[in-house]
């Protein structure tokens, strides 16, 4: 098969490299899947890049980087219904803490790890769905309902802050977003947002409780934990919570603690890979009924072809782009 790997840390177009590799076997309790698309992430950036705090060198001889993507499965491992042949599905974790992503023709990976893609959903929809899709579903949703609530959504021109919106406003939330540049602005807008405001305005605090009349934000979707937690903690309701999937402009922040304290917040550290058994099925359970109600309208800004996954790369890794990129294989 098909497979871009690496096997130094290093610029993309210095160390990803296609070449051929023989096609996994689906073992006990797996399936093998033929993939038709692969979506990439900032994390895979920052995966092959060597930009992860304390890792100094690949963790294995030989990565297929990407843990996102979608495609159809051939073949079953003992365990696995044989009726599963056949089915679309989308792959979450595909090389979380393994060697072998999805930027390849072919991937065995947990039975449940392929999720059923209904045929009203793209391949290309479906690589978005893994990392993008269950962040945004998990940071407005993992704390319960959000219906008739305030939620404040960061970053909402971003992947998973734009489906953020998206998720908010279909449960029923008052979604209030920041962005920046007239795009910015006008995609959070056009996601469900009701307001949306410019994050670098020096008032930024003022301007959310002037526009709300001065009723305090109930929940916090965060790209940028540690830059925007003053604003958070001014605009944070008492028993609030601040869900945050990032911080990568300050990756030590100091927190304002007592005025988070007294206000009882509850800050809740989004990381998707590592989502406990309970939380993941949830995740999935909330993105498949949004998916059925075709809840979502999902940017996707590339798509190319797998030889140029450094290219793909080097979008992501450039910031400057207006949906997800995904690789067709």
């Amino acid at each position: 098969m098909r497979a871009i790997t690496y096997n130094r840390f290093g610029p993309a177009q210095d160390v990803l490299t296609l070449e051929d590799l023989p096609v996994p076997s689906a073992g006990p309790g797996e399936v093998l899947v033929r993939l038709v698309t692969s979506g990439v992430n900032p994390s895979d950036i920052r995966a092959r890049a060597g930009g992860r705090p304390g890792v100094t060198k690949p963790p294995f001889p030989k990565i297929i980087p990407h843990s996102d993507g979608a495609g159809i499965i051939e073949a079953v491992g003992e365990g696995v219904q044989a009726q599963r042949i056949g089915e679309r599905v989308w792959i979450w974790n595909g090389q979380w803490q393994r060697a072998f992503g999805t930027a390849a023709d072919y991937i065995a990976v947990p039975s449940d790890q392929a999720v059923p893609l209904a045929e009203h959903v793209s391949f290309e929809e479906g690589a978005v769905l893994g990392i993008p899709g269950l962040t945004a579903c998990h940071a407005v949703l993992g704390g319960g309902s959000v219906e008739d609530k305030l939620v404040l959504v960061s970053g909402g021109a971003g992947t998973v802050g734009n489906l953020a919106i998206q998720v908010a406003a279909a449960s029923g939330a008052r979604v209030l977003a920041t962005a920046r540049g007239e795009d910015g602005l006008k995609a959070a807008k056009d996601a469900g947002a009701e307001q949306v405001f410019d994050y670098s305005d020096d008032n930024l605090a003022e301007k959310i409780l002037d526009w709300t009349g001065g009723k305090l934000v109930e929940r916090i979707v965060e790209v940028e934990f540690g830059k925007n937690v003053e604003t958070s903690t001014r605009i944070i309701a008492e028993r609030g919570t601040i869900a945050a999937y990032g911080s990568a402009k300050d990756m030590t922040p100091v927190m304002p603690f007592y005025p988070l304290m007294f206000k009882a917040v509850t800050i809740d550290l989004v990381l998707v890979y590592i989502l406990s058994a309970s939380h993941r099925q949830e995740a999935i359970g909330n993105l498949t009924a949004l998916l059925d109600r075709k809840a979502l309208d999902f940017r996707i800004s590339e798509v190319l072809e797998l030889e140029d996954c450094a290219k793909a790369h080097d979008i992501i890794a450039a910031g400057d782009r207006a949906g997800s990129v995904v690789l067709k294989i």
